[in-house]
């Protein structure tokens, strides 16, 4: 083929190109084809959706749950199972205190075991609160104890402790939560009435 003819088919298939993309001389638009039709949107992949929250254990005495510890300092996060042994409304001087609680004091029975790869916290103080159906979630932890071995500590894999909180709660019955972090409550303990 010589230059002339390539030039001329060339112009051809510019023209033909420009004539395909321009708008009707009616003003109307080009009806689309049924291969222009639309498709519908990509489903997001597993890896776009929100990540699905882990249900909080709610748990009464004698059961166990797991949640995720966090360390505060690292935020490095392991597995801690946790085990309600007991809840029992007392005295204050069946806690050794002279101190009025504002409600009912409850000790709490708790085994905390470290079932995860790397060391983990368990603190009780300023992280538990007791609601029920009508009354606000109020904060429920004391200063009081029972002198026996304490939960608030740092658990390395495998490591358990059986102890007592001390907790005041505004009466029997109710829920307490245990927030480990910002993420919401760890675990729920209902408690008997």
């Amino acid at each position: 083929m010589s230059r002339a003819t390539l030039s001329v088919a060339a112009v051809a298939l510019t023209a033909t190109f420009a004539a395909g993309c321009s708008s009707s001389p009616s003003g109307t638009e080009a009806k689309p084809s049924a291969s222009d039709a639309t498709t519908e949107a990509p489903k997001p992949k597993a890896a776009d959706a929100p990540p699905k929250s882990a249900a909080v254990p709610t748990l009464l005495v004698g059961q166990s749950g797991t949640y995720t510890a966090r360390d505060s300092a690292t935020d490095v996060k392991t597995k801690m199972q946790v085990t309600v042994k007991a809840a029992k409304y007392v005295t204050p001087e069946e806690v050794n205190t002279s101190n009025k609680p504002k409600g009912q004091y409850l000790r709490l029975t708790l085994t905390v075991k470290n079932v995860g790869k790397a060391a983990g916290e368990f603190s009780a103080y300023g992280k538990i609160t007791w609601e029920d159906v009508s009354t606000a979630a109020q904060p429920a932890t004391t200063l009081e104890s029972t002198g026996g071995p304490e939960l608030d500590t740092t658990y390395k894999p495998g490591q358990a402790v059986t102890g007592d909180v001390v907790l005041d709660v505004l009466r029997k019955g109710g829920t307490l939560s245990y927030a480990d972090g910002v993420d919401g409550a760890s675990f729920k303990v209902t408690l008997p009435s």
